[in-house]
């Protein structure tokens, strides 16, 4: 512990050392944080008002948006945030994080990253039941049921990540301070520490790759059993389930791809890395209301519909 404590706070080297291309960035990326923020508030509002959308899968829907943006809300209160944080960090020469700082945005980041992989297999049982088994549908995921498991995911997210927390707390530090890095993740932060970490890195492995790859699978299976199962449906009724398959399938790919990649190897660090965080965290979130919006026709017309009844 006390080898611990002589690091009070972390130096982030961030994505460049550019000056002219960190101004650029900042600006790149509070666009997109913008653009973010408007398409996951755009799906809240459209769930919660348009009485179409009272099916469960759209409560999910709102539900994710809404966990893309706890995800910042949570980060932006205890100013270790990991876009807006990145965003102002790319305005300044030398930057900084205090190791409690350090340790929440650690901890929010795998709480919100694993609540949202879990949210992602309620979505996709949702659709198994809609298709497999529609005449009982509304009786399983009822209200009660869909609430049940949101606070599930919840629950296995702060299960993912305590560990982190835990580990990270009561590792040795050895006055090392600058991570390679534009925020606190698990990999820069274990290349700071002064005693054997093989141990810790099977369980990071354990924790996120495996557990990424299992549910990755699962996840493809099972929409392949929803795509086989749409031959008994009617062209129309197939059409619009592959719309809304379509989505959660590219969600999905965009989600576990990089994170399999990222953790499914030795505790180290790659250059191609920072890409795949600035992938994960800028652009994912971004595109997500987006590709749920474009693929789905009930969506898309109910936001018609809002938008009209606004500007009247």
């Amino acid at each position: 512990m006390e080898q611990r404590n002589n690091v009070t706070e972390f130096v982030l080297l961030g994505l460049t050392q550019s000056l002219q291309g960190q101004k650029i960035l900042s600006v790149v990326f509070l666009f997109i944080c913008i653009v973010t923020m408007v398409g996951d508030l755009l799906i809240g509002m459209t769930v919660v008002v348009s009485p179409t959308l009272d099916a469960p899968m759209y409560f999910f829907l709102g539900y994710l948006s809404f966990v893309e943006r706890k995800k910042k809300f949570v980060d932006a209160v205890y100013s270790t945030t990991v876009t807006p944080n990145m965003i102002i960090d790319l305005l300044y020469e030398k930057k900084t994080i205090y190791f409690q700082a350090c340790l929440t945005q650690l901890f929010a980041e795998h709480l919100s990253g694993g609540s949202e992989v879990l949210l992602l297999v309620v979505m996709a049982y949702d659709r198994y039941v809609a298709v497999c088994k529609p005449l009982h549908y509304m009786m399983i995921m009822n209200q009660r049921v869909h609430v049940l498991l949101l606070m599930v995911t919840w629950v296995g997210g702060f299960v993912h990540a305590i560990p982190y927390l835990l580990f990270v707390y009561n590792l040795p530090f050895c006055g090392l301070n600058v991570i390679d890095h534009f925020y606190c993740d698990i990999y820069p932060l274990l290349k700071q520490v002064c005693t054997d970490i093989y141990a810790i890195g099977l369980t990071v492995v354990a924790n996120d790759g495996a557990i990424c790859i299992v549910i990755f699978m699962l996840l493809l299976i099972s929409y392949g059993v929803f795509l086989h199962s749409l031959r008994n449906l009617s062209q129309e009724g197939r059409h619009k389930a592959l719309s809304t398959c379509g989505s959660h399938i590219t969600v999905v790919i965009l989600f576990f791809v990089p994170c399999i990649f990222m953790y499914v190897k030795s505790p180290s660090t790659l250059p191609i890395d920072k890409f795949l965080s600035v992938f994960c965290t800028v652009f994912t979130p971004m595109l997500n209301p987006l590709i749920y919006t474009q693929r789905n026709a009930e969506m898309k017309n109910a936001m018609k519909k809002l938008w009209t009844r606004k500007r009247k």
